[in-house]
């Protein structure tokens, strides 16, 4: 079944000139890119958008990280897309990530990991919302 997530690449992906790297992945394992758009969050649209570990001990480096710098927000379409983009992804723990993926290769700590992505249908939906409307995200599911 065709699917939808919210990708991010994050302000450390964006620093390094990773921006074209990525989108390529994304490219070629097959994700259709159905809205994008580079934004810079303050930090309390990064604490609404990562509302759901509020409690957390990372929640205040991560929101200013996520903060500190553009990022480019993206809408990705394809066949089981969540798991696939997780996959390409590797592991959030950069150092645990399968060789190959995106963070196995370009992060250089657990928060500056280069990429985020939606880990459910339900997250994919609240974080898709949070960043587009309905008239940004173009074609159908």
């Amino acid at each position: 079944m065709k699917e939808r997530t919210l990708s991010i690449i994050k302000p450390d992906g964006v620093a390094r000139s990773l921006i074209g790297e990525v989108i390529k992945r994304f490219e070629q394992a097959g994700f259709k890119i159905v809205a994008m758009k580079m934004v810079h969050m303050t930090k309390k649209e990064a604490e609404g958008f990562y509302a759901v570990h509020k409690e957390r001990p990372f929640f205040e480096s991560l929101t200013i990280f996520m903060s500190s710098g553009p990022a480019v927000v993206m809408v990705l379409e394809a066949e089981d897309v969540i798991a696939g983009n997780r996959e390409l992804m590797g592991a959030t723990n950069y150092k645990e990530a399968a060789e190959g993926t995106i963070r196995s290769e370009f992060a250089t700590d657990i928060e500056k990991n280069v990429v985020h992505g939606s880990d459910s249908p339900e997250t994919a939906a609240f974080e898709i919302a949070y960043f587009f409307n309905a008239l940004e995200l173009v074609g159908g599911s």
